[in-house]
């Protein structure tokens, strides 16, 4: 079974050209109730949280430029914001005409709060009904071949992993690119890329994701890596 590499082996094992596109759940928030009606929009990291992600930035190389990317999400933005802190090198995305600084800047992108969502109003009832279960039935039809309704909440699988791989090698200009996300969507890419399988008991952590490597033309993908930040990638309930 495939399992998590940790991160510090992952970034260790980098030749100097490759490039890396990091997809990572942010680091460890505060509890989300069940009656939240934002289903924890506004919920940040823990301080547990914020030395996670700042142990992460210990870990990336010092040679080379990074750029961070993320869902809007507070404790998205906040993961990024920690990892940068930890790293020297900051790099600020041109666009933004920003100046480098020592704050690491965020970019936020939409996409990576709601990627696989296509129909909000079926999602929401997904959230609502439970999580865990709703996301997991999803993949488990996927990989089935099961037929599709007009209001299915989520994305294509496949069409839209290979989208979200296809969008973060097109943002990602320098030698570390990270993109802070959510485990909804880091879950699929994993599931598609690498052939892991979750459930409602057997979750990913906090911190855990999916390393893609390229050459230094951040072109041409040489393998996809599970990896986590954490002791282990998995969490049990």
């Amino acid at each position: 079974m495939t399992d998590f590499v940790k991160a510090g082996d992952f970034f260790a094992s980098l030749a100097p050209e490759e490039r890396v596109f990091l997809l990572i759940r942010h680091a460890e928030r505060r509890h989300i109730t069940p009656d939240d009606p934002d289903f924890g929009a506004h919920v940040g990291l823990t301080d547990k949280g914020r030395e996670q992600a700042l142990s992460l930035g210990r870990c990336i190389p010092p040679e080379g430029d990074i750029c961070f990317y993320s869902s809007p999400v507070g404790r998205c933005v906040e993961t990024a914001q920690c990892i940068g802190k930890a790293r020297v090198g900051v790099q600020v995305p041109a666009h933004l005409n920003a100046v480098v600084s020592d704050e690491p800047r965020v970019e936020p992108l939409d996409c990576l709060a709601e990627y696989f969502v296509q129909n909000y109003d079926e999602y929401m009832k997904v959230l609502r009904a439970g999580f865990y279960e709703g996301i997991c039935a999803w993949l488990a039809n996927e990989a089935e071949g099961k037929k599709r309704g007009d209001n299915e909440a989520f994305c294509p699988l496949a069409a839209r992993s290979e989208e979200m791989l296809a969008m973060m090698l097109s943002k990602g200009t320098v030698r570390f690119n990270i993109f802070a996300t959510h485990d909804a969507w880091v879950v699929p890419c994993l599931t598609h890329f690498c052939g892991m399988r979750f459930t409602p008991q057997r979750w990913m952590n906090y911190l855990t994701g999916m390393a893609v490597v390229t050459g230094a033309d951040g072109k041409n993908v040489k393998r996809i890596v599970p990896v986590t930040a954490l002791d282990t990638g998995w969490l049990q309930f």
